[in-house]
């Protein structure tokens, strides 16, 4: 799955969509290299306005909520977790992400979202784990915890490019609090990421500008809904480089970092190729 997005388009002087334009210097919060999900902050989206024409860029809390949901106090059990009175733990919901396929099902707290609420993450890059088993020098066996080498991944040529999401208005039933939050959409691995993300083959479902508008804007019946919702991305117009394992930590975290001991993916873009990012 997707936690690690960057939204550092600095370096583009508009955001552009269907010949709609807005330009980057109006909007200071679209220069974050990275931003983790695990925080449940702010994530730079584009809204579709009322009228279906236009759209707006804002940020939305990175985790939807659902309206059962009544107040600061549950969402941090909703999110993160409790302990019962029976002394048992309730593990926490994960709503950054939603599955695309599971979008409409009749059980799932995202149904009316996506067919009312569609929106587009923005993304100059995100981030996935790549697990690899060293062999057991004495065994000769692969050892059962595997090391895990971070990859930042883009879309080739493209300073931004757009993940399909959902969204929902949150309010806190007791301070009258509104908040819009919002899940990343998210698709079966593509050639190249089921190789980086070997752990869940998932991918963010990235759409290319005319299926962004259309999944944003139009009416759309069920089985379109799902179509755009799974869509994969080819990984011919994809790129990835490795960055060092403590990257979180990095005031730059987009710079490409060679491992030694670890094989290059079957992929023709060098893994150190510094114009990516």
């Amino acid at each position: 799955m997707c936690y690690y997005n960057g939204q550092k388009v600095t370096k583009a002087e508009y955001i552009e969509l269907r010949q709609l334009e807005k330009a980057v210097k109006d909007y200071e919060f679209l220069d974050k290299p990275m931003t983790h999900a695990f925080t449940f902050g702010s994530i730079a989206v584009l809204k579709p306005r009322y009228t279906r024409d236009n759209f707006d860029i804002v940020q939305m809390e990175w985790s939807f909520l659902p309206g059962y949901v009544k107040n600061r106090d549950q969402v941090e059990k909703f999110r993160r977790g409790y302990k019962k009175k029976d002394g048992t733990w309730q593990t926490g919901y994960d709503t950054q992400n939603a599955k695309g396929e599971e979008l409409l099902l009749p059980n799932k707290i995202y149904r009316e979202a996506a067919l009312e609420r569609r929106c587009l993450i923005l993304s100059s890059g995100f981030y996935e784990w790549r697990h690899v088993y060293a062999i057991n020098k004495r065994t000769g066996d692969p050892k059962k915890t595997p090391d895990k080498y971070p990859h930042l991944i883009g879309v080739k040529d493209l300073p931004y490019f757009y993940i399909a999401g959902i969204w929902q208005a949150w309010t806190d039933q007791d301070s009258g609090e509104t908040v819009d939050t919002v899940s990343l959409v998210t698709t079966k691995a593509n050639a190249l990421m089921a190789k980086i993300h070997n752990s869940k083959e998932r991918m963010p479902t990235i759409l290319p500008d005319d299926l962004a508008w259309e999944w944003m804007m139009d009416d759309l019946p069920e089985d379109r809904i799902t179509e755009l919702a799974t869509y994969q991305l080819s990984a011919d117009e994809m790129e990835a480089c490795t960055v060092q394992k403590d990257f979180l930590k990095n005031e730059d975290p987009t710079v490409p970092f060679v491992y030694e001991e670890l094989v290059a993916l079957d992929n023709p873009t060098p893994p150190a190729q510094a114009s990516l990012f």
